[in-house]
């Protein structure tokens, strides 16, 4: 099993400036395709995912979004361990929009909500140290310090969960992280909305991923309402953001944030 490096790189790359860095000092391109090339890439489980540091200036040239406005409130409800992964991915991601608020009380606040969500999951003592970095960091105000704490946070539960043998865990976290910063994204797209900034949305192979691994989890884990529910919905993502050319209409972008807000919704429900 990968490191949540893979979850990082898989939530929409615009969140993730603290994970890579530009490989070059040029602007970025007014027209984005990632899957394309039309931007440094890596790979990820043969899925190509642009850099986040020239995805994330990108998004930022076309509309500048203020991200205090996309921040939300963390109050994680814990019930069932699959639950919880999900909201520890949610939780993960909101840090990273936390930071480009510069928001230093709430991620103070993330932060706290990492640990209590590790402890969860039986992991509390790969993170404690970490969330106290967090802390400190935010209170500085360094956030180039609190993206990087943040990321290693994210590795740490990865190797956790690793050893526990958690390997489905470890992928509802980076699912719950996938459909916060999908939810995130398309309120900043729909907005101010842009063909180019609408084809940041053009992932049909990291919404794969997600199936994929979805479907090869454990018939208990399947079992569960709130995994079964976004497996029945993802698919209605799928068609949503095959546009040809990558061409996304505002519709789209609007019908995405809906099913992807419901879901981080039900995520965050005690009633799931």
């Amino acid at each position: 099993m990968r490191s949540l490096t893979a979850f990082f790189a898989l939530v929409p790359a615009f969140l993730l400036l603290a994970t890579a860095e530009s490989t070059s000092g040029d602007q970025p391109p007014r027209h984005i395709d990632v899957g394309n090339g039309s931007l440094p890439a890596t790979l990820i489980d043969d899925v190509v995912v642009p850099l986040p540091g020239e995805v994330f200036a990108a998004l930022d040239k076309i509309g500048s979004p203020d991200w205090h406005d996309v921040l939300r409130s963390t109050k994680p409800q814990m019930e069932r361990r699959p639950q919880i992964a999900l909201l520890l991915g949610t939780v993960i991601a909101e840090g990273f929009i936390a930071v480009e608020a510069k928001d230093a009380e709430q991620v103070k606040k993330i932060g706290r909500d990492v640990l209590t969500l590790a402890n969860a999951l039986n992991v509390r003592k790969s993170v404690i140290e970490r969330t106290k970095s967090i802390t400190d960091a935010a209170d500085e105000r360094d956030w180039p310090k609190v993206r990087d704490e943040l990321d290693k946070a994210s590795h740490d539960v990865s190797q956790a969960m690793d050893e526990m043998q958690s390997a489905t865990l470890s992928q509802l976290v980076s699912l719950g992280g996938w459909l916060r910063g999908t939810e995130a994204l398309t309120e900043v797209v729909g907005r101010n909305y842009s063909k180019d900034g609408a084809e940041l949305l053009h992932q049909p192979a990291l919404l794969d991923y997600f199936q994929k691994r979805l479907g090869a989890m454990d018939k208990h884990t399947k079992n569960d309402e709130l995994v079964g529910m976004i497996e029945k919905r993802l698919p209605e993502i799928r068609p949503l953001i095959s546009a040809p050319k990558g061409d996304i209409p505002a519709k789209s972008v609007d019908q995405i944030h809906s099913i992807t807000e419901d879901l981080v919704k039900a995520v965050n429900s005690r009633e799931m």
